[in-house]
């Protein structure tokens, strides 16, 4: 096992019908910008819920962050937060939504260029920590685990831009599936597989010996595909949106990630897919994962064969074969809950692969994979199997 630090203090409140306790988790005299996404929070009543239990505190909202949000979109929420010289923020979605508020916890005493902030990759940002805004969260959608760790992703001028700092753990993350009956089949699906696929980039890649990682990891994977068709076909099945939720959290919260080593290549393959053809988050995760399996199979072989038989319990067939079912019944579960796996799915033309390419190059994402061999050569052969 490698060597490693863990600290998280985000505070989790899980259940139905916590709204209220709000008056407790946020500081009696603070001033509170609530951000949220397009609508969906007013229309269906969550943010009348959380002003009420927020009771006399001075209340400022924001609304209208994007699915992925814009650098240009935050900065407004910024200026806002200076104007009303607001010290707690709120934020209410999912994951895109906090996400974004990270930033604006950073970005309101930042005194240089705030756009700096998005040069610094997964190192944290040059913020000090008592000039970091503390901030809230209410998780409206299970996918991202934005909720209990210290990491964002921005975009801008066309590219996504992670974010990180210790002091944008979320003090508090209210966890409430109830709040999450709502959305629609298409968000939930995204959900399912973006934590999946989160679960295995820590996983997916060579053993250290790290038993207790290995065996969480693999728990929150037979869990998903356990109950991810169900929630997606049933909405208010309390139970399988509860499990999604807390797997959701699981996936990203840094509990299986310490210790091992990473490979976020499908992830930063997939910010460009989405970035250059607005194609949803999880449908390039599903899309990319199984090419990036495929092509770096010998480096990734004693996980991969630690998946497929602990996972789907594959233990027929020689290592090549058992690798191919394992990757087989993960494209097969992408699909189950309604996701694709193919790029030309998309409507992406074989001879836009030189565009992503041309992104990666351009945002220096050329040694990725946890062997940083995964050049722009590879990456091509990626997408190119992707397609």
């Amino acid at each position: 096992m490698l060597n490693f630090n863990y600290r998280n203090p985000t505070h989790v409140v899980f259940g139905k019908d916590r709204i209220a306790e709000l008056d407790q988790l946020v500081p009696a005299n603070a001033k509170v910008l609530i951000t949220y996404g397009g609508g969906s929070v007013v229309r269906f009543g969550t943010l009348d819920k959380v002003k009420a239990a927020l009771g006399n505190r001075t209340v400022i909202e924001f609304g209208g962050i994007e699915a992925n949000p814009k650098y240009d979109t935050l900065m407004q929420a910024v200026d806002v937060a200076r104007k009303e010289n607001i010290d707690f923020l709120l934020a209410v979605g999912g994951g895109s939504v906090m996400d974004g508020t990270k930033f604006i916890a950073l970005a309101i005493q930042f005194e240089g260029d705030t756009a700096s902030l998005l040069h610094h990759g997964f190192a944290p940002v040059p913020v000090a920590e008592d000039k970091v805004i503390p901030l809230g969260v209410i998780a409206t959608l299970p996918a991202t685990g934005s909720e209990m760790n210290a990491f964002a992703v921005v975009s801008y001028k066309g590219g996504k831009f992670p974010v990180n700092h210790p002091s944008v753990y979320p003090t508090f993350a209210m966890l409430d599936p109830e709040l999450t009956f709502s959305l629609p089949k298409i968000q939930v699906a995204n959900g399912v597989v973006d934590a999946f696929v989160h679960v295995l980039e820590q996983y997916a890649t060579y053993p250290v010996d790290a038993r207790v990682q290995d065996r969480t990891a693999e728990g929150i994977m037979r869990t998903l595909i356990e109950i991810g068709p169900i929630t997606v076909e049933e909405p208010t099945n309390y139970e399988a949106r509860a499990n999604l939720m807390w797997s959701a959290t699981s996936a990203l919260n840094g509990m299986i990630g310490v210790g091992v080593p990473f490979d976020w290549t499908t992830h930063m393959i997939g910010h460009e897919l989405t970035a250059i053809f607005n194609i949803d988050h999880a449908q390039t995760l599903a899309v990319v994962l199984p090419s990036v399996w495929r092509v770096l199979k010998t480096q990734k072989q004693a996980k991969l064969l630690q998946y497929a038989e602990r996972v789907w319990d594959i233990t027929e067939g020689d290592e090549d074969s058992r690798v191919e079912q394992a990757i087989v019944k993960t494209e097969a579960f992408f699909q189950q809950v309604g996701l694709k796996t193919r790029l030309r799915d998309h409507g992406v033309e074989k001879a836009q692969i030189d565009t992503v390419i041309n992104a990666l190059e351009a945002h220096g994402m050329t040694a990725l994979s946890e062997s940083g061999k995964v050049d722009l050569a590879v990456s091509r052969q990626i997408l190119d199997m992707a397609w």
